[in-house]
């Protein structure tokens, strides 16, 4: 677990209270509180996913790279 380190008062009894009060929860009431703290959080779907890996730039070192292999390289696989 990692420490977190800030200027202000952190109250600690507090959160250890709220973490032993959600640990005890059934798992159908942790869902429902999952779902009412980040419900309106919208996760990218796999179209935007492939959008930000496309577009973000992270993977562009691959066009700099040599081309190692090819379409003759390798056995075919056959699918079942």
């Amino acid at each position: 677990m990692s420490k977190i380190t800030t200027s202000k008062t952190v109250n600690t009894q507090l959160v250890e209270s709220l973490v032993q009060a959600i640990r005890s929860l059934s798992p159908a009431e942790q869902a429902l509180l999952e779902e009412k703290l980040f419900g309106d959080v919208p996760y990218p779907s796999t179209l935007e996913l492939m959008h930000l890996a496309d577009q973000g730039g992270a993977f562009n070192f691959w066009h700099d790279e040599p081309d190692l292999y090819t379409i003759e390289d390798g056995e075919p696989i056959e699918w079942q």
